[in-house]
């Protein structure tokens, strides 16, 4: 038992330095503010979030990764039974095209989609090749929307695929004995089953979705301005620590209740199955 804890150690230190740490100065500098040059202790930043601007923002974030989640969750659990069947031979391929571009920095994916969609885009060029009407594709919540999608759609479908394969055959051929057709043994066996896989989808997508930054920043070249963005800007333009820190411990604690909110569900259902 001690060799185990030994071989704790690494992985202690590095949450330590690089999670503990961080933490703790942002839990310090949320609550400090900077008066007549002197740091002191304050509620400020907190109180600040409550304008009507930033709770719009808020609101704004919430409801782009709302909509990309969903979306992601609609178009990727198709694709996962698809791929699960038996009678899909070409479940491989499917597989690598969909992993392929997670092995490419996220940033560059982005740059790619801007040199794509752009004014004088490659799309809009072959619009105007063929005489159609050329279009704005950048630079609004659609766009942002969109990169989301493309970046996260992944972190869905493979833990739902990853769920309905793990199924056992027998449960679905019960079904069928039973006399349930396809859309019964989906509803009662299939769904239910699949349910661990569709919770870690959701939390793999609406989190990144609500923090993201960079995809804003480029797609909607800071026309639409998210929450992540927001935070960015305190650190690295208004240099207001103290209310980035705020905005941070505040995003921070409503991603925890959401992880809890889709843990319970995941639990109920569970036991609702057994």
């Amino acid at each position: 038992m001690s060799k185990r804890k030994y071989l704790i150690t690494p992985y202690a230190l590095w949450s330590i330095i690089f999670v503990i740490v961080p933490l703790f100065l942002l839990i310090i500098y949320s609550f400090t503010t900077t008066k007549d040059g002197k740091t002191v202790l304050s509620l400020e930043s907190y109180m600040k979030f409550f304008d009507p601007l930033y709770v719009e923002v808020l609101l704004r974030s919430f409801r782009l990764a709302f909509i990309t989640t969903i979306v992601c969750l609609v178009t990727a659990y198709p694709l996962a039974m698809i791929l699960s069947s038996k009678e899909f031979s070409n479940k491989t391929i499917i597989l690598i095209l969909i992993i392929l571009p997670m092995w490419m920095n996220s940033l560059m994916r982005t740059y790619a989609w801007m040199i794509l969609l752009e004014n004088k885009g490659i799309i809009n060029n072959i619009l105007s090749f063929f005489g159609l009407p050329t279009k704005q594709f950048l630079y609004d919540e659609g766009a942002i929307i969109f990169g989301m999608i493309y970046n996260f759609f992944p972190f869905m479908v493979l833990p739902i695929y990853n769920s309905i394969s793990k199924i056992d055959i027998s449960l679905i051929e019960a079904s069928h004995d039973l006399g349930a057709n396809k859309f019964t043994t989906f509803r009662k066996v299939i769904f239910p089953l699949s349910l661990p896989g569709v919770i870690t989808g959701l939390i793999m997508v609406f989190m990144p979705s609500l923090t993201t930054f960079m995809i804003t920043r480029l797609l909607g070249g800071g026309q639409v301005i998210l929450i992540g963005n927001m935070i960015e800007e305190q650190f690295t333009r208004t240099n207001n620590w103290g209310f980035g820190s705020a905005l941070s411990m505040i995003l921070m604690a409503i991603i925890l209740m959401s992880i809890i909110f889709f843990s319970k569900n995941e639990s109920l259902d569970s036991g609702g199955l057994i």
